[in-house]
């Protein structure tokens, strides 16, 4: 669905799975420092939502999720994925429950595959699941910002700012009331300096959450049984992930950032050195100049010096190895 908001003055659509909202509207640097300060919006309408209603709802998805939401209670934010028999992550879900219906967000297209396997996990329990990606839209306000929040939208508040789910129809009234625009890329910007995984950009088919530093605010390991939970506690109790999620700081000399997808190298390897990665995001920071995430094998030195295709990085690390 796309956004409402691209007809605002200096709206250039993003591209691939976000090309429904703005990528910027026409100061990169500029929005991603109102959005450091504490000021403007981010449009993520083409975010899916889904709903969980029914007096079973979080005991229900206590079984299904890597996250302790049993006795979540209201207005309190979490995030949990939903993981295949082998541990791989298939859904990411940004989760709030008002005390009548648990909202999620979701990654743009995913919010069908999803709602086939709720749907298919409900049994006997007293619950329903419904798509209300056409009548909501995902509204993020920064860390610190004084915009004020319409009555009776559900939030979804953390560290990194607030997520609003609001009614679609509401959505160029509240922008013209909410501050400054900050397109995608000011808010993926702020993503990727936060160390924050994105699913489909950090991860792949074999993803675990180990590799991602998602162990904590996505799984819990103190909870009952989940599908997928065997691999794990075995990588948690037994052994190493097999990749790591790393930070790099790129060469600001070069003028294109490395693409999604990027071979990274070992440097002094040479040319013809073996794959040790790849780029996840590349972005460009306000601050920080060109950085980047990036997932690699988790037995590459910490030190080493690594090339993001012909790209000198350096990296910083997020998961240990």
């Amino acid at each position: 669905m796309k956004s409402p908001l691209l007809s605002l003055s200096g709206a250039v659509p993003a591209e691939g799975v976000d090309e429904d909202v703005a990528a910027h509207y026409g100061d990169l640097f500029r929005e991603q420092r109102a959005l450091a300060g504490g000021t403007g919006f981010v449009d993520l309408s083409h975010r899916g939502v889904v709903a969980v209603t029914g007096e079973d709802r979080l005991s229900w998805l206590h079984l299904l999720l890597t996250q302790h939401v049993s006795e979540l209670p209201v207005g309190e934010a979490t995030e949990a994925l939903i993981l295949s028999a082998h541990g791989h992550i298939e859904h990411a879900l940004y989760l709030v429950d008002d005390g009548t219906t648990v909202w999620a967000h979701v990654e743009p297209g995913t919010q069908e595959a999803l709602i086939a396997y709720l749907e298919s996990m409900k049994f006997f329990y007293r619950v329903e699941v419904a798509d209300r990606t056409a009548d909501f839209a995902v509204v993020h306000l920064p860390a610190g910002s004084i915009a004020e929040t319409p009555e009776g939208v559900v939030v979804r508040e953390t560290a990194y700012g607030r997520d609003l789910f609001l009614p679609r129809a509401d959505m160029e009234p509240y922008a013209a009331k909410a501050g400054p625009a900050a397109g995608l890329l000011a808010y993926e910007a702020l993503r990727v300096e936060h160390h924050r995984p994105r699913l489909g950009f950090e991860t792949d088919h074999r993803t675990i959450p180990h590799e991602l530093g998602w162990i904590g605010t996505a799984v819990h390991l103190q909870k009952g049984c989940y599908r997928g939970q065997e691999t794990v506690a075995r990588v948690q109790n037994l052994g190493k992930p097999p990749r790591r999620l790393v930070f790099l700081h790129l060469d600001g000399s070069e003028v294109h950032l490395p693409p999604h997808g990027t071979e990274i190298r070992v440097a002094d390897e040479g040319a013809d050195g073996r794959r040790i990665g790849v780029v996840t995001t590349s972005v460009r920071h306000f601050e920080l100049g060109p950085v980047a995430l990036a997932v690699i094998k988790r037995n590459v030195p910490v030190d080493a010096r690594l090339v993001a295709g012909e790209t000198a990085a350096a990296q910083e690390v997020i998961v240990e190895p």
